[in-house]
């Protein structure tokens, strides 16, 4: 990161800037061409992992991405605000921003689909207690990003 006076390193603030996100930008990237699609989520941390979980319809570019690929960039950002100032260089903005590179691969597993469920209906929600019959789990697809690399960057 170029501006080191506005990293974040902190695992903890790190995990408060995904929890304050609504919108996961996952973006893939084939054959000199890059796919990019806003995606809500569910957000987990399993043994000092980092894990997103979401769910798609059962077909589509980004699932055809995800099965010849299995790699991911993200981003998330939160908190923007316009800083105004007299002239246009004066401008600026505040934001708290996340970046970085995931292993996706698709939940197959009833319960590990359930979870995955669960984590994205929290994450927007704030309730834990959900239920999801046979049609509801096999009308969706679900996918989850492993995260391999990850950068926080806030500017105030």
């Amino acid at each position: 990161m170029r501006r080191k006076d506005r990293e974040v390193t902190d695992y903890g603030k790190i995990s408060e800037v995904i929890a304050a996100s609504h919108c996961c930008r996952l973006g893939f990237y084939e054959e000199g061409e890059v796919y990019i699609v806003p995606m809500n989520f569910g957000y987990a941390e399993e043994d000092g992992k980092r894990i997103f979980y979401f769910h798609s319809a059962k077909e589509g570019r980004k699932l055809d991405l995800i099965s010849r690929t299995h790699t991911a960039g993200f981003e998330l950002d939160t908190n923007y605000r316009l800083h105004e100032g007299e002239t246009a260089c004066q401008y600026s903005a505040g934001f708290l921003s996340i970046i970085g590179t995931g292993h996706v691969d698709f939940v197959e597993a009833e319960e590990e689909k359930k979870t995955a469920l669960r984590a994205i209906m929290l994450h927007n929600t704030g309730k834990e207690e959900w239920e999801f019959s046979d049609s509801m789990l096999d009308a969706v697809r679900v996918f989850k990003m492993e995260v391999v690399k990850i950068s926080c960057k806030e500017h105030l």
